[in-house]
């Protein structure tokens, strides 16, 4: 297993491989729809962007309330393909990585590629244990959103898998190859 660090620097993501296990330390920020709805129009129309995009992660989540003694409640990744049509403008200023489950749109992935940014991929259906990786939450961003604001996430060994790498790899078609192969 790989380790890594957030924010993300050029030299880490080119080192990334598709299907490449990885820990990730360090601040990412949780975005949905309505968030980056907001974030993308920022940038249409030129405005600087709330958050500062550049080397960030964002983890396609909306966590659950917080019980009683706990950093965060449950944060499983939510589908990416939803974040496609923001995704271009945001991986344009500076966007390094996102975390999610699912495939992506080919326009997603040619603006990876040609970023050299990174998607990542974590496990779906687990977001109790995902919780656990997390030391600090707080609201970053748009509170009114609710479960969709913008929170900024500090993880200690948060559990990935590269699913799109900054060549363009894209683990999906990878194993379809493989599948193809064994027919």
């Amino acid at each position: 297993m790989k380790k890594i660090k957030a924010p993300l620097e050029k030299e880490q993501i080119a080192k990334l491989k598709a299907g490449d296990e990885v820990a990730l330390t360090g601040m990412i920020y949780t975005a949905r729809d309505q968030a980056h709805k907001r974030l993308a129009q920022a940038i249409s129309e030129r405005k600087k962007p709330p958050l500062v995009l550049s080397g960030q992660i964002i983890y396609y989540c909306g966590p659950t309330k917080t019980a009683p003694k706990k950093i965060i409640g449950s944060c499983g990744p939510t589908t990416s393909s939803r974040m496609d049509k923001f995704t271009p403008a945001l991986l344009k200023a500076g966007l390094a990585g996102m975390v999610g489950k699912g495939r992506r749109s080919k326009e997603v992935l040619s603006a990876i590629k040609k970023h050299k940014a990174a998607y990542f991929l974590t496990y779906a259906g687990c977001g109790a244990l995902l919780s656990k990786f997390i030391k600090k939450a707080k609201i970053a961003l748009y509170r009114r959103l609710g479960p969709e604001a913008v929170c900024a996430l500090e993880v200690k060994d948060f559990p990935l898998i590269v699913a799109i790498d900054s060549k363009g790899n894209d683990i999906y078609e990878i194993r379809n190859r493989k599948r193809e192969i064994r027919k």
